[in-house]
């Protein structure tokens, strides 16, 4: 009977090592970018970290800097553009439950802005 976990020569497969998996892969250093301070943001309101949720927060916090607020098509289109091929109802619901959670506001515009607490943290982070 032949063994699934050991290759047809016989000699054991190294456990968490990907076959394909080169040297290269080992020798980088992970990729974070620059979005620590939106880590400990979310972090602080309770939530999870999703890369949607990162890019978002980025698309708002740019556009404050800029004096601007943007509505979901405008966050959608920042995205598109970044080559962040994210659904438009992705980023509708993402936008609802950052709103939902106080770290984002909804204008009357529907446009979506920061919360002055949210931008308080990020400020204090720079």
């Amino acid at each position: 009977m032949r063994n699934a976990q050991l290759p047809m020569e016989g000699k054991p497969r190294p456990t968490g090592v990907s076959l394909n998996a080169t040297h290269r892969e080992f020798d980088r250093p992970p990729e974070r970018g620059g979005n620590d301070h939106i880590r400990r943001l979310l972090k602080s309101f309770g939530l999870r970290t999703s890369l949607i949720r990162l890019k978002v927060i980025d698309a708002l916090l740019k556009a404050a800097h800029e004096n601007r607020c943007l509505g979901v098509r405008g966050v959608h289109s920042q995205l598109l553009g970044l080559d962040i091929p994210l659904s438009f109802l992705s980023v509708r619901e993402v936008l609802k439950r950052l709103c939902s959670e106080g770290v984002v506001t909804l204008n009357a515009d529907k446009s979506y802005r920061l919360h002055p607490s949210a931008m308080a943290v990020l400020e204090a982070e720079e």
